[in-house]
C-alpha cells in the first residue's frame, strides 16, 4: 500500500502518518518529491486498514499496491534511483559503460585491457576473478589473486571495478576489492547470496537469470532492497529460447518495461546477450536507444586466445569504435556517454 499525502502536507502530518503505520507493525518507505510525499507501507502479513490511514490529516488517498515487488516498484519510488560512483552517476542522464575481460587471466592482460577501455571512454572496469562455468573442467578464474589485480588496475587507471561474487561467504572478501558486486545470471535466485550482498551496503548489479521472468528479476532485487541497500542495478543479459544462432536472445523490450515498472537503473549486456562479437555493437546501440542506463561489454586484447568467452569479446580497437558510435545514439535520445 502507498499513502499519497496532499500537496503541501505539513511535516507534522507526514510524521503522524509514519508513526501510525509503525504502530501497526509495518515498515515505512518515504519518498519526498517536489510536489508531494508518498509513503510506502511494507506489511507484516496482517491486513492493513487503508481506510483508517486515508482519514488522517494531510492524506489525499491510500492506494493498494498489487504487485508482489514493493521496494523495487515505481509506485513506491516514483523518481528514478540515481547514485554516484567515482564521479559519475549511475541511473542519470549519462549512459555508463562497464568494460573489460570476462575473466582475469594474468596481470599484463588485465592492465593492458584496463588502459585501453579507459582511453576509449569506459567508466567502470569489469573483470571476473571467480567464474561460474558450465563445465567443472573450464577455467574457474584466479580467485583472490584476480581480485588483487583488479585493485592494482583500479589504482593505475582510476576506474572503479565490478566483479562477480558467487557465494555468501565470498562477500566480505570481494567487497574489500570491488566497487560494484555482480550477481550472475546463475545466482539470481540464490537468496542467501542476495541477503548477503544486501547487508554489505555495496552497489549491486543483478543479472536476469537465463530463464527468468521480469517479475522474478524484480523479486530478487527486492531481497537486496529489503536490507536498506538501495544501490541496485538491474541487468538484462539475454534469456534462453529455442533460437540456436545466438548464445541467448537479448530481450531489449525488457529495458523500457523495467523502466516502467521500477525506479532502478537498467544495464544491458550485449556480450552475453548474443555470444557473438559481430552482434555486440548493434545491440549495444539498440540498448541505448531503448533507454538503457548503462552497458557491460567484454573486451579482450586477443579474443582468439581468451580463456573465457572469446567469441563474444571485442578487441580494444573495436570497443573504441563502438564508443564513438554510442555517443551519436545517446545524443539522438537526449543522453550522453
Amino acid at each position: 500500500m502507498i499513502i499519497i499525502m496532499k500537496h503541501g502536507a505539513a511535516q507534522g502530518e507526514v510524521a503522524n502518518v509514519v508513526a501510525r503505520i509503525e504502530q501497526m507493525g509495518c515498515q515505512v518507505h518515504l519518498s519526498e518529491g517536489e510536489e508531494r510525499t508518498i509513503i510506502g507501507v511494507i506489511g507484516n502479513g496482517r491486513p492493513i486498514d487503508g481506510e483508517q490511514l486515508a482519514r488522517m490529516s494531510g492524506v489525499e488517498r491510500a492506494v493498494p499496491v498489487l504487485r508482489p515487488f514493493k521496494l523495487a516498484s515505481r509506485e513506491f519510488h516514483p523518481s528514478n534511483t540515481v547514485f554516484p560512483l567515482n564521479g559519475v552517476s549511475i541511473g542519470g542522464r549519462q549512459v555508463i559503460t562497464m568494460a573489460g575481460p570476462c575473466a582475469i587471466e594474468d596481470r599484463d592482460q588485465l592492465l593492458d585491457t584496463a588502459r585501453a577501455v579507459k582511453d576509449a571512454g569506459a567508466h567502470v572496469l569489469r573483470g571476473g576473478a571467480f567464474k561460474p562455468r558450465t563445465s567443472p573442467y573450464s577455467f574457474q578464474g584466479m580467485g583472490h589473486e584476480g581480485l588483487k589485480l583488479l585493485a592494482e588496475a583500479r589504482q593505475e587507471t582510476g576506474l572503479p571495478v565490478i566483479t562477480e561474487v558467487m557465494a555468501p561467504e565470498q562477500v566480505p572478501l570481494v567487497t574489500t576489492y570491488a566497487d560494484i558486486l555482480q550477481i550472475g545470471a546463475r545466482s539470481m535466485q540464490n537468496y542467501a547470496l542476495l541477503h548477503a550482498v544486501g547487508e554489505s551496503q555495496r552497489p549491486v548489479m543483478l543479472k536476469r537469470g537465463m530463464m527468468s521472468t521480469v517479475e522474478e528479476l524484480l523479486m530478487s532485487a527486492e531481497y537486496i532492497l529489503s536490507h536498506g541497500n538501495d544501490r541496485v542495478i538491474l541487468c538484462e543479459r539475454g534469456i534462453r529460447t529455442f533460437e540456436p544462432y545466438t548464445r541467448n536472445t537479448l530481450d531489449l523490450s525488457a529495458v523500457p518495461l523495467l523502466k516502467q515498472l521500477s525506479h532502478l537503473p537498467v544495464v544491458v549486456d550485449p556480450s552475453h546477450g548474443t555470444g557473438k562479437w559481430e552482434l555486440v555493437a548493434p545491440m549495444a546501440m539498440a540498448a541505448v536507444a531503448a533507454g538503457a542506463d548503462g552497458l557491460i561489454i567484454e573486451v579482450h586484447r586477443s579474443p582468439e586466445t581468451a580463456m573465457s568467452d572469446g567469441a563474444q569479446s571485442l578487441k580494444p580497437s573495436r570497443f573504441s569504435d563502438l564508443m564513438s558510435s554510442l555517443a551519436l545514439v545517446a545524443q539522438a535520445v537526449g543522453r550522453t556517454i
